[in-house]
């Protein structure tokens, strides 16, 4: 019974060929959850099942509904995974299992975070719900039609959740679902996730209204028969092959016409408020035919006129829209629109796969879509959770005007735009040339709010110019737009990221590059930080302290190795007086073998030797690894306190003065550091002094490094790559 509810429903649009697959996944479905119960105790196969028929209902492809069959068989079955679904089905059936599946366990992450966590964890948790819809979404918009559909069966068997529970539920649906689905264009799952949504969050006004639509119902369904009536009988006489249908307006809707008109002290009328008309017709035509035959016959509201037959919806909404003043003197809301519109009001996207077959790359879908194609770019713009789910209600769900270009095209944005969301609406970079802007043919600010029907010019620069950091402060109300704010920042960041790289380039080259042998790319590996720049970038914001890679470098292990590795390259030999723990017994006799000399930092393993106490190897000598048959007479040593002094060259440049070299030397020996050679020499007034020192490390010779630079005359004091 239930497969043939879905397959009567599919074969309406669909060839026999493609419902084997929907039944197939049927069987699948059954018996994957064969045994499962809801918790209203039914069989955990009306669920999914359920799912599939608003999928046909909404009549998608046969990949969507064998999907919506079994989106919850990879997360519900143990044994069952995503690439058994593929194997069994197809990729594109696998893939949007996955989706949902995906969905689903970020849905999960909030509910636990909301339970187990503060505010904050559940507001980042819900970003990367919201975040992973989206990019699903930009991806294949299926995903979201049947986690919608999904969501809807939820919502009307919501009763058998904790109370606590079901207004979460009710929550989320209204500030995500039910907007997703108005922006998706769905009218037909929008409405009713409102209403069952309202009915958990507010249940004495949702009664209250119900009251009232039940109280004069006869008088209004009176009402609304005679006036179609009407209508009807003007459409006939006109010759126009039309239907003039009554449209009952929804609780949720009602609810939000009340709190509209509480804010401007009106009241709605009890009969007159609650319904409107819709005329369908054959033909675009036929749309502006019937127009002016109702502004024939009834006096047009004015303000209350809007075409989006000529300039549809960034969602695809097509209709005519006016409000006429019935000869009672009530205001009477009256849509006309084709039926082919009628479909896409009602289905939305949906309606997209009907025509999709045999369809070439000029995809009309894909061009109307706007909005859905910025997304996946305005995701990767916005990288503070909290900020995106901001930025996310903003220019997704908030209330939206509709603004003309000076060629007629509209632009769909949220409330409180202004010229400069315009602009980036318009192309993202546009707002990087704008210099002013036209409304309505007279020039206004930058932060002019926009209204409803406005055309907007923007005045442009043949270059770009640099937008001004005020863009940024939400006080001066520049940018309403989440995505046209991260832009901008966006292109801050990169000029403060170029300054910040030439900055650090600078300080590492006077103040870090002096100190050590490694080359640029392992100094910024050391630091845990992927490439030059990125160490460049680092310090020049201050986000790493030259003190920092300092110490890094000279910390023992990084320190010893880099010197190692300088000196073993130079041929240069190390003076050393080091202390070597055996056991823990300072005073055993012990050497240093000299077959893989190991120095202060190496890991290093004792050998026993007969006559000479222990020798002191590298762990990775060769010639303990190949001893394994001695491996008693192996014991275990560490470095005790060690005093090395490492020779370097230093080159000192300055103004030639009296008594230059008796105060470097001076400083040298200041600071406890042998001077092992010493060389000066005269070019045009310049004094360039070499000396060989003998130091500890890198922290010994950068504190030199410092002294010297401070004496009256000296230029620079910088390390030769050589001695």
């Amino acid at each position: 019974h239930m497969i043939e509810t879905i397959l009567s429903r599919a074969r309406e649009y669909l060839p026999a060929t493609k419902l084997v697959l929907v039944e197939k996944a049927f069987e699948y479905a059954s018996e994957a959850h064969d045994g499962q119960l809801r918790k209203s105790g039914e069989p955990f196969i009306e669920h999914p099942v359920q799912t599939a028929i608003t999928m046909a209902d909404l009549k998608m492809d046969a990949d969507t509904i064998s999907a919506a069959l079994l989106h919850d068989v990879a997360e519900d079955c143990d044994d069952i995974s995503i690439e058994d679904i593929r194997r069994e089905f197809n990729g594109g059936v696998a893939r949007l299992v996955d989706g949902v599946t995906k969905f689903t366990e970020a849905e999960i992450a909030v509910a636990e975070s909301a339970v187990h966590a503060p505010d904050v964890r559940r507001s980042r948790a819900q970003a990367e719900t919201i975040r992973k819809m989206l990019m699903a979404m930009a991806e294949d918009v299926r995903v979201v039609l049947i986690k919608l559909a999904d969501r809807l069966h939820n919502m009307r068997t919501i009763n058998y959740l904790p109370p606590a529970k079901r207004v979460e539920k009710a929550r989320e649906t209204l500030t995500i679902y039910a907007p997703l689905a108005h922006r998706l264009g769905i009218w037909g799952i929008k409405w009713q996730l409102e209403d069952l949504a309202f009915q958990q969050t507010n249940p004495e006004e949702y009664k209250a209204i119900s009251q009232r639509l039940n109280s004069k119902r006869e008088a209004r369904e009176a009402y609304i028969e005679n006036m179609r009536g009407e209508l009807q009988a003007e459409m006939d006489a006109a010759k126009i092959p039309a239907d003039t249908i009554g449209r009952p307006k929804h609780i949720y809707s009602i609810h939000n016409k009340i709190r509209k008109y509480a804010e401007m002290n009106k009241t709605v009328d009890d009969i007159h408020d609650l319904f409107a008309l819709r005329v369908l017709v054959e033909t675009t035509r036929d749309c502006y035919a019937a127009l002016g035959v109702i502004h024939t016959r009834w006096h047009p509201a004015p303000g209350e006129f809007n075409d989006y037959v000529a300039n549809p919806k960034d969602n695809m909404y097509q209709s005519i829209h006016t409000t006429v003043i019935a000869d009672n003197g009530f205001p009477v809301e009256i849509q006309i629109r084709t039926r082919e519109m009628h479909q896409l009001a009602e289905y939305g996207v949906a309606a997209h796969w009907l025509y999709k077959e045999g369809m070439d790359g000029d995809d009309p879908f894909e061009r109307k879509m706007v909005w859905l194609r910025q997304i996946l770019e305005w995701c990767r713009g916005v990288s503070d959770p909290e900020e995106f789910v901001e930025s996310f209600k903003t220019d997704i769900f908030a209330d939206h005007i509709f603004v003309y270009t000076p060629l007629g095209e509209l632009k769909e944005l949220p409330a409180l735009s202004t010229p400069l969301d315009f602009a980036f609406r318009v192309h993202s970079d546009l707002i990087f040339r704008c210099v002013g802007a036209e409304v309505n043919g007279r020039l206004v600010p930058l932060n002019y709010r926009l209204s409803n029907g406005d055309t907007c010019r923007i005045l442009t620069s043949i270059n770009e110019r640099a937008p001004s950091l005020d863009w940024l402060n939400e006080e001066r109300g520049y940018l309403r737009t989440g995505a046209a704010r991260a832009r901008v920042r966006q292109w801050f960041n990169r000029q403060e990221r170029a300054a910040n790289v030439e900055r650090g380039r600078h300080l590492y080259q006077r103040r870090v590059r002096r100190l050590t042998s490694l080359d640029d790319e392992r100094v910024a590996e050391l630091m845990g930080l992927p490439g030059v720049d990125q160490l460049y970038a680092a310090l020049g914001s201050g986000a790493v302290s030259v003190v920092n890679v300092v110490s890094k470098l000279s910390s023992r292990e990084e320190a010893a190795e880099a010197e190692v590795r300088h000196q073993q390259e130079a041929g240069i030999p190390v003076s050393a007086n080091a202390s070597i723990e055996v056991m823990g017994v300072g005073d055993l006799l012990n050497s240093i073998a000299r077959c893989c000399s190991p120095i202060s930092g190496d890991a290093i393993i004792g050998f026993l030797t007969r006559a000479r106490g222990v020798t002191v190897h590298r762990r990775d000598c060769p010639n303990i690894l190949h001893r394994k048959d001695d491996r008693e007479r192996l014991v275990p040593v560490s470095w005790g306190k060690t005093e090395v002094k490492y020779p370097v060259r230093v080159q000192v440049r300055a103004i030639d003065r009296v008594g230059l070299l008796k105060d470097v030397t001076s400083v040298a020996a200041g600071a406890k550091v042998n001077i092992t050679s010493c060389l000066s020499e005269e070019y045009d007034n310049i004094s360039i002094i070499t000396l060989t020192l003998h130091v500890s490390g890198i922290h010994q010779l950068n504190g030199l490094f410092s002294e010297l630079e401070s004496l009256k005359g000296v230029l620079s004091a910088t390390r030769s790559s050589s001695l």
